[in-house]
């Protein structure tokens, strides 16, 4: 019954507390009615011969539909990150709720906890592959907008290395390009920096800071157009020439002037290494690109404050199967996320 209901609503609304998660997902069934709904919302489709009207379910497997035309079967999780997974729907959507509704996220020793799992390992895959389903390859580029601009700029991500002799270090560069916005004259914040708050952020791990590699980052990030705020480091030097309105801003190593022009980028490069390191403690260079897209889905919906906002980002319905970001060598270009 509760299947049904959820199957027939007319929208998909997540969850917003534990007590409704629970009633609106009591058992792997509920879960597989929802993806259903999410995946043909005017009914099902047989991707084997396009018959379209009411499937045939079976009972002892609520993840496979067979189509009453052609009797050849459709699995739900085809096409998701849970493909081929042997962890229960439930679990997966518990999971889905908790990266979703914790603010800061989790680490896969408390997700592990969280969701009574016997393996850590277990819960560390759910996890990238849960952050794998956060990008979005069709996401719009950012910038754009009259009167903002784009501050960009670029960082190492990792701690020092011990015993291998000074200056040896095996840190990650990451690239960043971030929205500049302003608050409107008489609020409360409006004095705070300015009034310049962030808007978007992109971070990829780039493969070093030439002008092949932190150009391509900006323009596969930032629209054409866009004004562009950098400092005078030569890998920006052919942003004009790539159709930007670059501004290059001479720091010459005086944190003030940095403070100065480019406080919004700075910013999100300590909430970055803070979260990285408050939260998961740190992690491998092999990871970081996963942990960058996860920080940049939690960072662009700071100010959403309801679950509806990011089902659509966080429904294991809208994760398409491809390969973990983690493991891509995402160099000189961004992986774009919401």
């Amino acid at each position: 019954m509760i299947a049904m209901d959820i199957a027939q609503r007319d929208g998909l609304a997540f969850p917003r507390s534990l007590p409704e998660f629970q009633r609106q997902f009591p058992n792997d069934t509920a879960c597989a009615a929802y993806l259903e709904h999410a995946r043909w919302p005017d009914g099902f489709i047989c991707r084997h011969c396009g018959a379209v009207g009411e499937p045939l379910r079976i009972v002892t497997r609520p993840g496979v539909l067979e189509c009453r035309g052609c009797r050849r079967q459709t699995g739900l999780l085809v096409g998701t990150v849970m493909e081929r997974s042997h962890t229960p729907l439930r679990t997966w959507f518990w999971a889905a709720y908790l990266v979703a509704s914790q603010t800061p996220g989790m680490s896969a020793v408390q997700f592990q906890r969280q969701l009574g799992l016997t393996r850590y390992e277990t819960a560390f895959g759910i996890l990238h592959k849960l952050r794998a389903g956060m990008v979005r390859p069709d996401q719009d580029q950012i910038g754009g907008t009259a009167g903002e601009h784009v501050e960009a700029d670029e960082t190492w991500v990792g701690g020092p290395t011990r015993g291998e002799g000074r200056g040896v270090h095996h840190k990650t560069l990451v690239a960043a390009a971030v929205e500049v916005r302003h608050r409107k004259p008489g609020t409360a914040q409006d004095k705070r920096k300015d009034g310049r708050f962030a808007g978007r952020v992109r971070l990829a791990v780039a493969s070093d800071r030439s002008a092949d590699a932190l150009g391509g980052f900006i323009e596969s990030a930032v629209m054409p157009g866009s004004l562009i705020v950098t400092d005078d480091w030569s890998g920006y030097g052919g942003l004009r020439a790539r159709g930007y309105d670059h501004h290059a801003i001479a720091e010459c190593g005086d944190p003030a002037v940095a403070e100065e022009f480019m406080p919004i980028i700075h910013l999100v490069f300590s909430n970055l290494k803070t979260w990285l390191n408050g939260i998961h403690h740190g992690v491998s260079a092999k990871h970081l690109q996963a942990y960058l897209n996860e920080f940049t889905f939690r960072f662009n919906r700071r100010f959403s404050r309801s679950m509806p906002s990011v089902r659509c980002s966080v429904s294991p319905a809208e994760f398409r199967r491809r390969p973990t970001p983690s493991y891509i060598p995402a160099l000189g270009r961004t992986l774009h996320v919401v």
